[in-house]
C-alpha cells in the first residue's frame, strides 16, 4: 500500500532509476565471450535442426517401407470415388429431364 502514495509520474521515475542503478549492477560480457557463445548457440541451432530433419526422414521413410501411405491414399481415393459417384447420378438426371423436356 505504501507503495501508491505519491504522484504518478514520481513513482514512474523512481522505477527507472532503479532499473538504470541495476544495470550499472550488471557484468556484461566482453566481445569475445559474446561471439563464442553466439557461436556455440547456433551450433546448436544447426545440429538440432540436422537431427530432426533426419529423424523426421526417417519416420517416413520407415512408414513408407511398412506401407503406411499406401493405405492412407486407398482410403482417400475410396472415398473421393462415393463422393463424386452421387453428383454423377444427379448430372445424368438432369440431362435426362433437359432431353425430355426438349423432346
Amino acid at each position: 500500500m505504501a507503495d501508491n502514495k505519491g504522484n504518478f509520474f514520481k513513482r514512474l521515475v523512481k522505477k527507472i532509476s532503479d532499473v538504470f542503478s541495476e544495470l550499472k549492477r550488471v557484468t556484461w560480457p566482453t566481445g569475445e565471450k559474446l561471439a563464442k557463445t553466439a557461436a556455440v548457440v547456433l551450433l546448436v541451432i544447426v545440429f538440432f535442426a540436422v537431427y530432426l530433419t533426419l529423424i523426421g526422414n526417417g519416420g517416413r521413410w520407415i512408414l513408407d517401407k511398412v506401407g503406411f501411405y499406401d493405405a492412407v491414399e486407398t482410403t482417400a481415393a475410396t472415398t473421393a470415388v462415393a463422393e463424386t459417384t452421387p453428383a454423377a447420378e444427379t448430372s445424368e438426371s438432369v440431362t435426362e429431364t433437359e432431353a425430355s423436356a426438349q423432346g
